[in-house]
């Protein structure tokens, strides 16, 4: 007997003011509750970034959480097909479908809107915080933007940001980026915050069954629990505070 337990995601299609093509996007959360744009990691839209977004639609008085699908429904299952799919990613396209998704969620309930996102997601999110002026709040995980792409120096909206002390992605979410960017966010003038989690390495965040053996088959065998619930309290903190109309 076909199983029928259904996802608690809703499929739609949004429309870019650029471009006549519509893109997928996931929505799950209350109707009216201020939005989160969430953004894959560079596996695409996967089980575990519906986890998080899940979770995101559940923290505190609920938020309305949307994935919008920027692979085009790709998704990497092994390293090698994830750092393709990323290397092959219209970046620019990318921040224009983050602003596509931030000004549906305006025109579909919620007054306010932010972005978070984890890992390349982690970048983007910090870029829309710099490019898109509908954004009210910003929450990256392990990511930090390519200088061409985005200045977080010129941020618009405030950043929060989370690394893992052990994180060995030079440039892009090491400690050394993430005190980089934390002079950058100064210079912006904008609230910001930066934390760096000790003993804990990159996509600490993940914590579903497959989520724990993909880290560690990368080498990330580090589990740590407190570390986790911290960080939602402080996303679920933040996004309360700057996304509450």
């Amino acid at each position: 007997m076909a199983s029928t337990e259904s996802s608690p995601f809703k499929k739609i299609q949004i429309q870019r003011d650029d471009t006549v093509s519509t893109f997928d996007a996931y929505v799950v959360g209350k109707e009216d509750a201020p939005g989160i744009v969430v953004i894959q990691e560079w596996w695409g839209v996967d089980y575990e970034i519906k986890n998080h977004a899940v979770k995101i639609s559940q923290l505190g008085s609920g938020f309305k959480a949307l994935i919008p699908d920027l692979y085009r429904g790709k998704v990497g299952l092994d390293v090698a097909e994830a750092q393709h799919l990323m290397d092959g990613l219209d970046w620019q396209g990318a921040v224009k479908d983050i602003a596509a998704s931030v000004n549906w969620l305006k025109a579909n309930g919620s007054k306010k809107a932010g972005v978070t996102g984890f890992c390349m997601g982690g970048a983007l999110s910090i870029a829309s915080s710099v490019l898109v002026q509908e954004v009210d709040a910003s929450v990256a995980f392990y990511g930090v933007p390519a200088s061409q792409l985005a200045d977080p120096a010129q941020a618009k909206a405030p950043v929060q940001a989370h690394f893992g002390e052990l994180d060995n992605f030079v440039g892009f979410s090491d400690v050394t980026a993430a005190k980089a960017l934390e002079e950058k966010l100064k210079a912006s003038g904008i609230p910001h915050e930066v934390h760096i989690y000790p003993g804990n390495a990159h996509a600490f965040m993940n914590r579903s069954t497959e989520g724990i053996q993909r880290r560690k088959n990368m080498g990330m065998p580090d589990e740590d629990e407190a570390a986790v619930q911290l960080a939602w309290s402080r996303f679920e903190t933040w996004m309360t505070r700057y996304l509450s109309s």
